[in-house]
């Protein structure tokens, strides 16, 4: 066998799988609920995070935390958290109401409030 021969078999065992894990699944993710909610003019959006260097650490020391824990779920790990002037709003779908209270918890640990704390996420089944 030639050697382009042989790369274009290598790359089709490679890439066969991956084009075909793309389209293995017909479901489609169904967030129109919370998308109207977080249009509404008091809800806090990710694109609202405020640049200041106290708000930007705040929210890196929870995000790290949060990443620290590997008992928590893929979900959890990707919980957006939002601080506003030292207020601090999580949102995003987890897998249990366990794994909710312990980011809560961590969010106050850092904030040192839980007056500073606001939990919108939601326990996906």
């Amino acid at each position: 066998m030639k050697h382009s021969q042989i790369a274009t078999t290598i790359l089709f065992c490679v890439a066969a799988p991956l084009i075909s894990y793309g389209q293995a699944s017909d479901t489609k993710a169904d967030n129109t609920k919370v998308n109207k909610r977080d249009r509404s003019s008091g809800e806090v959006t990710a694109d609202q995070q405020k640049a200041n260097a106290a708000d930007r650490r705040l929210t890196k020391t929870i995000r790290q935390s949060v990443i620290a824990d590997k008992s928590l779920s893929t979900y959890a790990h990707n919980i957006k958290i939002i601080s506003l002037n030292g207020a601090v709003t999580l949102k995003g779908p987890v897998k249990s109401d366990d794994e909710k209270k312990a980011i809560v918890a961590k969010t106050v640990a850092v904030t040192g409030s839980a007056d500073r704390v606001t939990d919108q996420m939601s326990v996906k089944q």
